[in-house]
C-alpha cells in the first residue's frame, strides 16, 4: 500500500512542480498530464511493491530486434514528412538499438510540442507495445485512442490499433476496427487485400473458438 501512496505522491508532486518551478504553458499541461498519467497506468498494470527487487536482462542482450516492417507499414499509412517524421525517425533509432523504453520517452517529448498530432499518439502506442514485448498496456490503448480521436478517418490509427489488439486475442474488437476500413480501401490495393485476408482469418477463428490473433 506505502508503494501507492508513493507512486501517486511522485506523480502530483511532480505536476505541481512542473506547474510552479517549470511553468509549462497551458499548452502543454494536458500532455505533462497525460505523460503522469500513463506512468501510473503502467504501475497499476504491472507493479507489485510487495515483490523484491530483481535485474532484468536488458534488451540489447536479450537480442530483441527492431520490427522495421512495421515500421515501414507506418510510414506507408501515416507519416513520410511534417512535423512527427523527426520524432518518429529518432523513435525507430531507439528501438533499433533494443531501447523501447527512450524509443517511447522521445514520442512524449514531441507529444510536448504538438500535443494534437495523431501520427505521434499512434507511434507512441506501438512504441510502448514494443517495450512491453507485444501486450497492449493500458498506456498504449489510451495513446491509441487518443490517435483515433484526433484522426477518426485515417487509416493508420485504425489498422495499428487492430493490429496490436487481434496479436493480444481480441478479435472481435480488431475486426470492429478492420473491417469498415477494408471497405473504403482502394481496390486492388496491398492494404485491402491484408485486411479482406485478416479478417477472414478472425472470422474463421471466432467461428471455431481460436483464442489466437492473426
Amino acid at each position: 500500500m506505502t508503494g501507492w501512496f508513493i507512486a501517486f505522491g511522485l506523480a502530483a508532486g511532480g505536476f505541481i512542480a512542473l506547474l510552479l518551478i517549470g511553468r509549462i504553458p497551458r499548452s502543454a499541461r494536458e500532455i505533462s498530464a497525460a505523460a503522469l498519467l500513463l506512468g501510473l497506468a503502467g504501475y497499476a498494470w504491472q507493479g507489485n511493491p510487495g515483490l523484491a527487487g530483481a535485474p532484468r536482462v536488458s534488451r540489447e542482450s536479450a537480442g530483441d530486434k527492431f520490427d522495421e516492417k512495421l515500421a515501414e507499414q507506418r510510414r506507408g499509412l501515416a507519416e513520410r514528412y511534417g512535423p512527427a517524421g523527426q520524432w518518429l525517425m529518432m523513435s525507430d533509432g531507439l528501438g533499433r538499438q533494443g531501447k523501447t523504453r527512450e524509443a517511447a520517452n522521445i514520442l512524449l517529448s514531441g507529444l510536448r510540442a504538438t500535443p494534437d498530432d495523431p501520427n505521434l499518439w499512434l507511434g507512441l502506442g506501438n512504441a510502448l507495445v514494443a517495450h512491453a514485448d507485444g501486450v497492449v498496456s493500458p498506456g498504449a490503448d489510451f495513446a491509441y485512442r487518443r490517435a483515433l480521436t484526433l484522426d477518426p478517418e485515417g487509416p493508420a490509427p485504425r489498422y495499428f490499433y487492430g493490429l496490436a489488439l487481434a496479436r493480444n486475442g481480441q478479435l472481435q474488437a480488431a475486426r470492429d476496427l478492420w473491417a469498415p476500413l477494408a471497405a473504403s480501401a482502394p481496390a486492388g490495393s496491398k492494404v485491402k487485400a491484408e485486411l479482406e485476408a485478416n479478417i477472414a482469418r478472425i472470422d474463421a477463428m471466432l467461428a471455431s473458438g481460436a483464442p489466437a490473433g492473426p
